[in-house]
């Protein structure tokens, strides 16, 4: 059943109460939540005969659901999203909790991957899920390129860009690619591509290859388009990939784990690479934290998972980036929320260079 939006917002102080109780204890626990354990609490100050009138009016509304008739009241996923945007009282970190961000984030190491990893093992630990986080878009121009053989079968792609970064992909070729064939490639990409990005240069490297096939070796020609391609990652247009540890954290959940098909369902979504890049992409593209819940998101519908996911941005308020956490609906919103937002800010500082101001 689905409650109008104005019935929901007209909920008494009464009924707010009980919901409120209903939905933290079910938060700590995990089980379905009764009138005489909200009674027992004592916060409400009211009879479990009272509570379960309001239960019922609740659950009549869409808010409250029972798995079965004898095992208490849990909130709906629409329980939930009223939860977190009517109810939920979020509070600043503490600078304890402020400061171990920071630490553990700057010492997981210097380079870009290695931030970005830290910052992914972090949140799984802290939030209780997996942390997911999405790597930023190259935007520096390209200054320069080459191609050199490292083995049978093998050459190694090395680009050099205008901020002064350098990384290189393997790439495989066939057994007789000969020096002069590497150089032939090397001096392509250098006259073609130099000077732009790289999602620029895999846009138009197909039409490119296509107009100088003729005048390029052929072995050359595809050496040059699977060296783009091998760099695009996950995303083609992009050049993104997605980083995602703490799976097992996943199965850590008692309610989770005693669903297998559920956590077999969120496993295989969380192997579904383009899809979660693309939401995490959308999902990003603003200036605050969003939160997924259950069937709010297709990608997680059948898994009944939730996603928090915050940008990360540079010096200036550029979104580079994203990152966030997936776990089961009953997340530690009010802890999760705000460390999920800050270490976005953490990591857009150490990716740009600003440390700790």
């Amino acid at each position: 059943m689905t409650a109008p939006t104005d019935a929901l917002t007209s909920l008494d102080r009464r009924a707010r109460d009980v919901f409120r109780d209903i939905v933290e204890a079910y938060l700590e626990t995990g089980e379905p939540v009764g009138s005489r354990t909200l009674a027992k609490r004592g916060a409400l100050h009211l009879s479990p005969a009272s509570i379960r009138n309001t239960m019922a009016d609740l659950a009549g509304m869409g808010l409250l659901d029972s798995p079965h008739a004898m095992a208490g009241r849990r909130p709906t996923q629409q329980g939930l999203r009223f939860f977190v945007d009517s109810l939920l009282e979020l509070g600043d970190l503490g600078e304890g909790d402020r400061h171990s961000i920071e630490a553990r984030i700057a010492q997981s190491g210097q380079t870009k991957e290695q931030v970005l990893a830290g910052a992914s093992e972090l949140l799984s630990g802290l939030a209780g899920g997996a942390g997911l986080v999405l790597t930023p878009t190259r935007e520096a121009p390209v200054k320069h390129a080459e191609i050199v053989a490292v083995g049978p079968g093998q050459a190694l792609m090395v680009l050099v860009f205008e901020d002064g970064q350098v990384e290189n992909r393997l790439l495989k070729t066939p057994p007789d690619m000969t020096p002069s064939i590497m150089a032939e490639a090397t001096n392509y990409l250098n006259a073609r591509f130099k000077g732009k990005t790289l999602a620029e240069a895999r846009a138009e490297a197909d039409q490119a290859l296509a107009r100088d096939r003729a005048a390029l070796d052929a072995a050359a020609a595809t050496l040059v388009q699977g060296g783009l391609a091998e760099w695009s990652g996950e995303d083609p247009l992009a050049g993104r990939s997605l980083i995602v540890r703490g799976r097992a954290n996943l199965l850590a959940d008692p309610q989770t784990s005693a669903d297998l098909e559920r956590v077999r369902r969120l496993f295989d979504d969380l192997e579904r690479n383009n899809e979660l890049i693309q939401l995490l992409d959308l999902a990003g593209h603003g200036d605050s934290v969003r939160i997924f819940i259950g069937s709010e998101n297709p990608l997680f519908s059948l898994s009944g998972s939730s996603l928090i996911v915050a940008p990360y941005m540079n010096a200036e308020r550029k979104v580079v980036g994203a990152l966030g956490v997936i776990g089961p609906t009953r997340l530690n919103y009010a802890r999760v929320i705000p460390v999920v937002d800050y270490t976005a800010q953490v990591v857009g500082r150490l990716l740009d260079g600003r440390g700790n101001t």
